[in-house]
């Protein structure tokens, strides 16, 4: 690997990593999924055989968000042991919070986003990584990267437009750069959201103080809350690439080659949106439903507690992805 890449990159630790994946971390991983879900599974959108033709020779996983720190490692985890790929992931510097996480981080792994910086510096920024992602993808390496930068709070899971810039940064047409990802949308659904009582404060404090920002206090404490929280089921749903859709995208609407660059990201998103939304497992609620809501308002413990808008929060985080998921089999490409 190139120095120039040093301050983002993932480290290379070739066997080693292999022996510790299997006799040390992914034993630690089944187990956490034994004691905190009812079930992890790896699961297909359509045809099996055309996705596993898909991902054969390297591709790029884009997912909704939920978990700071779970849905990588899950995903990471039921990749390499049902097809031995582990995919280099993309997470947000914040999470680098002392150098020795910065070096576990990295072990397993993960490159650095970085984030919070002006706006020249984070063009540079954003040039930088976007060259390393397609220096992996050259080199046939699966890559995990979120659809958004953060968690999406009310679980409307949207792509956004910003993420597919920073990835076609460069010379090229931009739908070629995109196929050349070869981008293979991922469905995350869990049954339960450990951190939703600490997304529903969130938006309150936001709402009451636009001004308000996350501590790295606050940060802890959401990826302590994932990682040890119960999430009930919880399905990974592989998707097909999006590359023929954009084939056929092209063929139905030559004119779209014309169009301003951000209405191309969007046609994109729209594509990946509908992979993920289509891709969810939607779970029936029963009865105990309301007094799971009421538990989980409890645990919220902010300034001028607003019950109403919590509880309403609350309920939309468990609404949306049913709503996208028949809204997506409505839409024409």
């Amino acid at each position: 690997m190139k120095d120039e890449f040093k301050d983002i990159r993932a480290y290379r630790v070739g066997g080693i990593l292999w022996i510790t994946d299997f006799l040390i971390v992914f034993p630690i991983l089944q187990v956490w999924a034994w004691k905190r879900t009812k079930s992890l599974k790896l699961d297909y959108l359509g045809d099996r055989k055309q996705i596993e033709k898909d991902i054969k020779h390297g591709a790029f996983f884009m997912t909704n968000h939920r978990d700071i720190i779970m849905d990588a490692a899950w995903l990471s985890y039921l990749l390499r042991t049902r097809y031995f790929i582990r995919p280099y992931m993309g997470v947000g510097d914040n999470l680098f919070a002392k150098p020795w996480i910065e070096h576990v981080m990295k072990y397993l792994r993960c490159f650095a986003v970085k984030r919070g910086a002006g706006a020249h510096k984070q063009l540079e920024n954003s040039q930088h990584l976007s060259a390393y992602i397609r220096q992996l993808r050259g080199r046939g390496k699966s890559i995990w990267l979120a659809q958004r930068e953060g968690r999406a709070k009310d679980s409307n899971d949207l792509t956004q437009a910003s993420v597919l810039h920073m990835l076609t940064m460069g010379d090229g047409e931009l739908y070629e750069k995109v196929k050349a990802l070869n981008i293979c949308p991922v469905s995350i659904t869990y049954e339960y959201d450990p951190c939703d009582y600490l997304k529903a404060a969130e938006m309150q404090l936001r709402r009451d103080n636009p001004k308000w920002r996350k501590t790295k206090r606050d940060d802890v404490v959401s990826m302590q809350t994932g990682i040890e929280g119960y999430k009930g089921r919880v399905v990974y749903r592989l998707t097909p690439s999006i590359n023929p859709e954009i084939d056929a995208m092209l063929a139905a609407h030559p004119e779209y080659r014309e169009q301003p660059a951000h209405d191309q990201l969007q046609h994109i998103c729209d594509i990946i949106d509908r992979h993920i939304h289509q891709g969810y497992e939607i779970y029936e609620h029963g009865t105990d439903f309301e007094a799971y809501i009421e538990s989980r308002l409890a645990k919220i413990d902010i300034p001028n507690k607003d019950e109403k808008f919590l509880k309403d929060k609350l309920i939309e985080m468990y609404s949306f992805p049913e709503i996208n998921y028949r809204k997506s089999f409505e839409v024409k490409v």
